[in-house]
């Protein structure tokens, strides 16, 4: 585990690899900025937000669909311009969280109340083409949205439950507890699945990333150097570097000065590969 970018995230969240540019971007969603990072040079540079985003896919028009507290913008990081398209009406008090496009070209995405997840959010799914639905409610804090390497299975966290769960895509009514840290201190946070369908986890609270195997068993835990790791994306020419997001959010004075690292990005190379996911066409 090594910190490729020593940042100062409050909330650093939603890392998306773009093979074409050769980048991983991620938010800083209380900071309201997008970042990016560019292994092959050691380049990287920020794009100061004028709202909060948290979650992005790369378009195969160029630049990124974002979902914003305001719906879905166009982002172009390197000139500087943000463009809402799909205006969401969130709900006072409620702003995205999570988001990662499927094998299919579908981009899902999440919303949260902003005061821990009191109120219950939802999770929207966006076709290629742009068309928008609301697929599942009831869920605090929206997390980890993955899907399987075969496209069967939705992966969903509610991390105000401790859970993680699985939803079968083509009946997202069909839900199953997949594996859960209750009774611990810490919670799943954001997700990435390998290309042998695996599903590494951010384990807020926990300054571990965790891998479980398809039946929920935990296969590997592995240290990290900050207590909030925050979400995961497998990056790299090939995909065999997982990028790790984290965040300085609610950490005392007391605490920053054990983890001095805390809000930067790390990466490590898992022996595993990330599945190629696609561009978001609209």
């Amino acid at each position: 585990m090594r910190c490729v970018v020593q940042a100062f995230d409050q909330l650093g969240e939603g890392p998306v690899w773009s093979a074409r540019e050769g980048r991983l971007y991620w938010f800083d969603i209380k900071g309201r900025r997008l970042s990016w990072y560019e292994p092959a040079s050691g380049a990287g540079g920020t794009f100061e937000l004028p709202l909060r985003a948290s979650a992005a896919a790369p378009r195969e028009a160029g630049g990124l669909i974002v979902a914003t507290e305001k719906g879905l913008a166009i982002v172009d990081p390197d000139a500087g311009t943000i463009a809402i398209v799909q205006p969401h009406d969130l709900g006072d008090g409620f702003r995205t969280n999570d988001g990662k496009i499927d094998l299919d070209g579908r981009f899902w995405w999440s919303t949260m109340d902003d005061n821990g997840g009191e109120r219950a959010g939802s999770v929207f799914r966006t076709e290629p083409g742009g068309r928008t639905d609301r697929v599942l409610s009831g869920i605090h804090i929206p997390n980890t949205i993955s899907v399987s390497p075969d496209g069967s299975l939705l992966y969903m966290a509610d991390s105000k439950r401790q859970t993680i769960f699985t939803h079968r895509t083509d009946d997202l009514s069909q839900v199953t507890e997949f594996a859960h840290t209750r009774g611990e201190p810490h919670t799943p946070d954001g997700s990435a699945v390998d290309a042998e369908g695996y599903l590494w986890n951010a384990q807020w609270g926990g300054w571990r990333v965790v891998r479980y195997a398809p039946d929920g068993s935990i296969d590997r835990i592995v240290p990290m150097p900050v207590e909030q790791p925050t979400s995961l994306a497998f990056g790299g020419p090939d995909l065999s570097t997982l990028y790790v997001t984290s965040a300085r959010d609610d950490l005392s004075p007391e605490a920053l000065a054990r983890q001095p690292l805390a809000g930067s990005l790390f990466a490590f190379e898992p022996g595993v590969k990330g599945l190629a996911l696609p561009l978001f066409k609209a």
